[in-house]
């Protein structure tokens, strides 16, 4: 396999990636040219927030390529265009092989939730600290245990007590909050999601903790619970308003995370006529409420 690295302006990086798509890419991907220099520039804005621009003053275009004789016939052809003008080839080189799957998994490390309880990836050994272990392999859907909301989640299941309790898990992705109520002591479980892969995900790595798990699309959250969790973001968190706390059984929890803590106030207000919610956990910006 062959790359080939482009430098243009913000102008041209659509052209250009439509061109090289047209020239038999692999895949196409635009990084900022200027990174790790006094120039760099943040464009992507929050969750829910508009990016502050469309893209760098100066970007590189990479592009990936079967062979060298492609790639070097895509470049020629490029660079006798008129809308190459100002842009400037950087190189051409082959990338190595390498086990693209063993790179990914290396980003996952075992993660700590509680001084007993352990998120471990699928490929890796438990630590010998850890009493409860949820193995994990989150295949295309989100939730690894990595990220502050995720983590939030489940420490409030492990503190709380959720004993015979019959939890929800509303957009459930990896099942990683479903699998943790379980271990809990939780009674039934429902993990629903919007998404079949996330479904499949978290069915798989429910089996493959050995623990009972009833996964499916929305519809299958029937009647009420003791606990209903839902890991999303703060503007669809707002749309479920009614129908999550329509699941809430009387004396039940409800616990709501993928929220910023400047969208407090708005979540606060959208639930208003139903539930009263407080933040109860804090971590890197992000906000856990319950009530």
């Amino acid at each position: 396999m062959f790359e080939l690295v482009l430098r243009c302006g913000q102008d041209q990086v659509e052209t250009m990636s439509e061109a090289l798509m047209a020239l038999d890419a692999l895949s196409v991907s635009v990084q900022d040219a200027d990174a790790h220099t006094e120039q760099e520039q943040a464009i992507f804005g929050e969750p829910g927030m508009p990016a502050p621009a469309q893209g760098w003053l100066h970007s590189h275009v990479i592009a990936l390529f079967a062979d060298r004789a492609l790639v070097e016939q895509a470049a020629g052809i490029l660079q006798l265009q008129d809308f190459f003008v100002n842009a400037s080839l950087e190189r051409i080189a082959e990338v190595p092989d390498q086990d693209w799957v063993r790179l990914t998994q290396a980003q996952f490390e075992p993660v700590q939730i509680t001084t007993d309880l352990w998120v471990v990836p699928s490929w890796h050994e438990a630590p010998a600290q850890a009493r409860q272990v949820i193995r994990l392999d989150p295949g295309l859907a989100f939730g690894t245990g990595t990220h502050p909301t995720t983590r939030m989640c489940l420490r409030w299941i492990a503190h709380q007590l959720v004993k015979g309790c019959r939890v929800l898990d509303y957009g459930c992705g990896s099942g990683i909050l479903a699998i943790g109520a379980v271990m809990c002591g939780a009674g039934e479980v429902d993990a629903v999601d919007i998404d079949a892969d996330a479904v499949s995900a978290a069915q798989a790595n429910a089996l493959a903790n050995q623990v009972q798990v009833h996964t499916g699309l929305p519809d299958k959250a029937q009647g009420l619970y003791g606990l209903v969790v839902a890991n999303i973001l703060a503007a669809p968190l707002k749309v479920l308003a009614p129908l999550l706390c329509g699941h809430i059984d009387q004396g039940g929890h409800l616990v709501l995370a993928g929220i910023l803590s400047r969208q407090v106030e708005e979540i606060q207000q959208a639930y208003a006529p139903y539930i009263q919610l407080h933040v109860v956990d804090t971590q890197d910006g992000w906000v856990l409420m319950a009530a």
